[in-house]
Formats: structure tokens, C-alpha cells, sequence
């Protein structure tokens, strides 16, 4: 198939450049001309705007968009007036569901049809392969199937189910069923990280030698019994726990790359970015009724990192203060 690719970032040019090595054909467009340059000397032909990339696609044309889920917009309304009745818009990076569900309403009297695909695969997925989560119409599904198929990493052999799910790609409903099962995926990516997170933490400050603490009403007394003997390496747990464990995981595989490099992880300052997903999963929670604590505590701690919490712990040392004349400690060094 030929296809249009608007977007060529981390993910957008791995993509194109895995449908090319699958035998389909891209025209490319992104802000960056030396992207497109990147990719058109490697089999992409190159387009000098986004209108150009469509004219340079046979009917009904497919384009596939990767930008952020802000650019959304703005990019369809530049599109619109080049495309046809039959053409196929798909949304593949981390838009909002609801905006799927307006997107269509507003694409369908035109005859435009819309996919979203929420995409997850990161810097990998074109070695392995790009897990798919799609929704929108039936017949448009079916039509861009060769280049989800291509996409997605393969058939395995330990998949569960028949159909397309064990292949790396699934419809999953209507407009917005997509990127809806995405926003979960990565919720549920959220506390995976933040598990990992706080155990490494706990092994690591665990690791380092007793300090004796002086006798204060500022202090409450230590009472753990830790091993004599302990020497917690960060970097050969995690390749330990790589091998058998029932925490294994491709998160683990990639922290236990950065743990080789960096054991202390000295070069990450420690400000946790969310790019919305999060917050849209707890919202989809409340509506839902349903408890997802530990989703919410994630994306809360995400927030501390950014320094989100300083002022609600400057309030508890003024309460502290006030009601039993508290003062606060010396900071410590960082360790």
C-alpha cells in the first residue's frame, strides 16, 4: 500500500521506515526537512508540506498522523481541504479519546473516515515490532489492515487468543476505543514504573551503612533489622531478577540496561514528565466507579517529582510548628 506519514520523531520515522521494509510505499512530511531528507534517502518519497504529501497519494488516501495530541487539530484542518470522500485519517499518537469520538462525528458528513490507534512501542518498535490498539469504522480497519500488519510484531507462539491480538494489533471498538484501551495501557504503565521504582529505592537506601541518629521527639526511633552482611547492587539484582523471576518484564530489561551504565542512575534528575494518559485514566476511573489506587498514587508521585508537593509539606512544617513547636531538621545530602 501507499501510505502517508505526517510527523517523524522518535516513533513516526521507525514506522515509516518499517512499512518500507516491508515492501510499502511512504510519503513523508515533518517540520524538519533533514527527517524527510533522513527518510527519503532511504526509500520514503519526500513531501514539502502536508498538502503536497497528499497530492502525492492515489485514492482513497491513507494518511497517518504522529504528533502531539495539541497538533491534532490544526493538522486536520490544514488537511481537509485536499482529501476526498473515502480517504482515511488515522490518529496514531496519545490523543484523548473523547477528541476521537468528536473528530469522527465531525469527519463523517464529509465521508472522511477516522481511525485512532493508540501505538506502543516506543524506540524498539521497529526491531520488534509496534503493539496496536485501534478504533473506528469496520470496512476502514479492514482496509489499512496490511499496514497495521506490517506494523505489529508478527504472529507468537505463545499467544493466547485467535485473531489479530496475538499478532501485536487490535480493533477494539468505535471511534475512541483505541485510544481508550491505550490510555489504560498506559495507566497501568504508571504503576508498573512506580513499583519498580520504589523497591530499587528501598534496596538502594537499604544498601547504605547505618547512621546513628540522635534521640529526639524529631526523630521516630529505627527499629528494622536489616542483614549484617549486605551489598544490594542495583545493576546485578536487576539482571537477576531478568532470569526466572515473576517480575521480569521489558521494563525491567530496560532499567537493568540503564543500571549497567549508571548503577546510582547519577546522570537522571529525577522529574518525572506525564503526558496525559495518566490523568485521563483516573478520570475515566471516577466516572466509571471504579478503584484504581494505585494508578492515582503513580501519577501523583509523578507530580511530587516535578516539585509539586513542596508547598504542601512547607504547610505540614507550619502546622507542626504551631501546635508543638516543632522546627524543622537540616536537609540532608542528597544520596
Amino acid at each position: 500500500m501507499k501510505i502517508g506519514m505526517i510527523g517523524l520523531g522518535r516513533m513516526g520515522s521507525n514506522m515509516s521506515r518499517r512499512l518500507i521494509k516491508a515492501g510499502h510505499s511512504c510519503v513523508v512530511f515533518d517540520q524538519s526537512s533533514a527527517a524527510v531528507s533522513a527518510l527519503a534517502s532511504e526509500g520514503a518519497t519526500a513531501a514539502a508540506s502536508a498538502a503536497d504529501m497528499v497530492s502525492k497519494l492515489p485514492a482513497p488516501r491513507v494518511v497517518w498522523m504522529m504528533v502531539p495530541a495539541a497538533g491534532v487539530d490544526p493538522l486536520i484542518q490544514t488537511l481537509l481541504p485536499k482529501l476526498q470522500s473515502g480517504d482515511i485519517l488515522i490518529d496514531g499518537g496519545n490523543s484523548f479519546y473523547g477528541d476521537d469520538i468528536r473528530r469522527e462525528a465531525e469527519l463523517a458528513p464529509k465521508g472522511i473516515r477516522y481511525l485512532d490507534v493508540g501505538t506502543s512501542g516506543g524506540l524498539w518498535g521497529l526491531e520488534r515490532g509496534y503493539c496496536l490498539m485501534i478504533g473506528g469504522e469496520d470496512k476502514a480497519v479492514q482496509y489499512v489492515d496490511p499496514i497495521l500488519a506490517a506494523l505489529a510484531p508478527g504472529p507468537s507462539e505463545a499467544g493466547k487468543t485467535s485473531g489479530t491480538a496475538s499478532r501485536g494489533y487490535l480493533h477494539c471498538g468505535s471511534s475512541g476505543a483505541g485510544h481508550f484501551v491505550k490510555m489504560v495501557h498506559n495507566g497501568i504503565e504508571y504503576g508498573l514504573m512506580a513499583a519498580y521504582a520504589e523497591g530499587f529505592a528501598l534496596l538502594h537506601k537499604a544498601s547504605k551503612p547505618a547512621v546513628a541518629q540522635e534521640a529526639s521527639a524529631e526523630h521516630a526511633p529505627e527499629r528494622a533489622v536489616l542483614p549484617t552482611t549486605r551489598d544490594f547492587k542495583m545493576d546485578q539484582i536487576a539482571e537477576l531478577w531478568r532470569h526466572g523471576s515473576v517480575v521480569s518484564s521489558w521494563l525491567l530489561d530496560l532499567l537493568a540496561e540503564q543500571l549497567v551504565q549508571n548503577p546510582q542512575l547519577d546522570d537522571f534528575a529525577g522529574h518525572v514528565a506525564d503526558s496525559g494518559e495518566g490523568r485521563w485514566t483516573i478520570e475515566a476511573a471516577i466516572e466509571t466507579g471504579v478503584p484504581v489506587p494505585v494508578l492515582a498514587t503513580a501519577l501523583f508521585a509523578r507530580f511530587t517529582s516535578r516539585g509539586e508537593a513542596d508547598f504542601a509539606n512547607r504547610t505540614l512544617s507550619a502546622m507542626r510548628l504551631g501546635f508543638g513547636g516543632h522546627h524543622e531538621t537540616a536537609t540532608k545530602a542528597k544520596s
